[in-house]
């Protein structure tokens, strides 16, 4: 079992103050393996607080982000599986799934994980499996209406995604929705 965390879009301190503290008790260190951040992060703290949970951290530039070392686009293998990383500010029309397709293709990845919309999604299409792990702060979008905070933990277990969905809507009861991927299970 390797875990995965995929997550984005905080915009401390400019949209939101802080992780919630329900996802802040869940993410503790010595659980999770890697990180998979589609950006926006915007502070030095909240890069060292995702390295205080996990060394091993992968980030790309969101269009927030003033570090200007993180890249536009990288791709991870975790076991058998080829993921690819975007902010999603690159993709036009923003949010767009053949757009996010055709990154995909061009990537070779099995898994596509982008961001910037705020909107939490996990779906698969053509074989292929795609990510957009929302804000975890819940920090305001001008193209998602009410954001609910969201990041998603992958399980990896061989040829097997297990994807855990975790959202905290307004009623403040968090939720958690399990999705499970197998890799070469329609590929394309």
């Amino acid at each position: 079992m390797v875990l995965v965390l995929v997550i984005g879009d905080m915009h401390i301190p400019y949209r939101s103050d802080s992780i919630p503290p329900k996802f802040r008790k869940l993410l503790v260190p010595g659980k999770i393996q890697h990180i998979l951040c589609t950006g926006n992060l915007c502070l030095r703290e909240t890069h060292d607080y995702l390295k205080s949970i996990s060394s091993d951290v992968h980030i790309v530039r969101g269009d927030f982000d003033l570090n200007t070392s993180y890249p536009e686009q990288k791709v991870v293998t975790v076991g058998q599986f080829k993921i690819g990383l975007i902010h999603g500010h690159q993709v036009v029309p923003w949010g767009d799934n053949d757009a996010i397709a055709a990154v995909r293709r061009q990537l070779d990845v099995d898994v596509m994980v982008s961001g910037h919309t705020h909107k939490l999604e996990a779906y698969e299409k053509d074989g292929k499996f795609y990510i957009n792990p929302g804000s975890v702060t819940g920090a305001y979008s001008p193209m998602e209406r009410n954001p609910v905070p969201a990041f998603i933990l992958m399980d990896i277990q061989s040829s097997t995604l297990v994807t855990y969905v975790y959202s905290l809507p307004p009623d403040g009861e968090m939720e958690v929705k399990k999705i499970e991927f197998k890799k070469g299970d329609r590929e394309e």
